[in-house]
């Protein structure tokens, strides 16, 4: 999935050039690369899609040379994970009827692949077992700290084995709640990555999104033909605005988790971004031609050929990119994308 715009990191990513396409860590190569050659041990090449919005599909051919333009399923404007992945559903069903599917953001951090590796590969051999064939999958991840900006899962703790049922989903939480999900033990951070089989996950859409699975059924015999854009860019603005998790994961009762440590972070925020960069001796993160004085805990991160001067401030973000500035406290970061609505 690459169609977002991370707008909770603006003015870096932006409308013409999301999240997904940057390296903001600095690694020599952007987010959606690093996913790719990731999963290139479990995935062949051909076997990959990238479900983006129609603007990014040459950018998403420019960091992933390797796909051909067909492997590219492209939304005519922006609707949310459900209508997403139901695209990718209804593609793959023309090819594979009796596929498995991994289902990830493009845009997420983890520094130890060898181990993520090993637990999609878990993944699938679960679901890919007969009596799991219409189990929706989830990776969790072993929360690290009382983190507000994720949703959280809430496993079955008792289950035997390293795929564990889930109770509940959890909406982000505030401060105290988080570090009640931390002691408990039982909660893990929602990443976003799902892996069912394809009979599985349509069944879900049949059960929960009756709605949204009669729009695709219309031009099931589209897929995978000339006629398959033209039948999505008609069709997809009438699909309801509404996630995966939403729509799917908390309705159905056949939902798995299988609790990871691999070293994720969808660095989503400023706040991630700051805890996975050097700090200098009083705390803060910089990147570009700065000089703080009297500053600490601070993020700054200015484009090439600009400069500044920061005084007095602790706990704040600065950020300069494409002739736009944002200066905020750090703890408010969950505010940009309604500030960028007003600007």
């Amino acid at each position: 999935m690459a169609g977002g715009i991370g707008s909770r990191f603006w003015p870096l990513s932006k409308n013409n050039y999301p999240k997904q396409f940057l390296d903001v860590l600095g690694m020599g190569k952007s987010f959606i690369r690093s996913t790719f050659e990731r999963f290139l041990p479990v995935v062949p090449a051909e076997n990959f899609l990238v479900v983006t919005n129609a603007a990014y599909k040459e950018l998403v051919l420019q960091h992933l040379p390797e796909l051909k333009p067909e492997q590219v399923l492209c939304e005519p404007m922006r609707r949310n994970t459900a209508p997403c992945i139901a695209y990718a559903n209804y593609h793959i069903l023309a090819q594979c009827p009796d596929a498995s599917i991994v289902v990830t953001p493009s845009d997420a951090l983890v520094t130890n692949e060898a181990e993520y590796q090993r637990v999609i590969r878990l993944g699938m051999d679960f679901v890919e077992q007969p009596e799991h064939r219409d189990a929706l999958l989830t990776i969790g991840i072993k929360p690290s700290r009382p983190e507000t900006g994720y949703g959280y899962i809430n496993i079955n703790g008792e289950d035997n084995g390293e795929v564990k049922s889930v109770v509940a989903f959890k909406e982000k939480p505030n401060l105290e709640t988080a570090k009640a999900y931390l002691a408990d033990g039982n909660y893990m951070w929602n990443a976003g990555i799902f892996i069912w089989s394809l009979r599985g996950i349509m069944n879900a859409y049949h059960s929960f999104l009756p709605d949204m699975e009669k729009l695709f059924d219309q031009g099931r015999e589209k897929f995978g033909t000339p006629e398959e854009q033209a039948f999505i860019n008609e069709m997809f603005p009438q699909c309801e605005n509404i996630s995966i998790d939403y729509g799917v994961m908390e309705r159905s009762q056949m939902r798995y988790t299988i609790p990871a440590d691999f070293g994720w972070s969808d660095i989503g925020t400023w706040g991630s971004l700051y805890e996975h960069t050097a700090h200098d001796d009083n705390a803060n993160s910089v990147q570009g031609h700065a000089v703080l004085e009297n500053t600490t805990r601070t993020v700054v991160n200015l484009e090439e050929g600009y400069e500044a001067v920061v005084q007095g401030l602790d706990n704040y973000l600065v950020a300069l990119r494409d002739h736009s500035l944002l200066i905020c406290r750090l703890q408010d970061e969950q505010d940009i994308k309604h500030w960028i609505e007003k600007l």
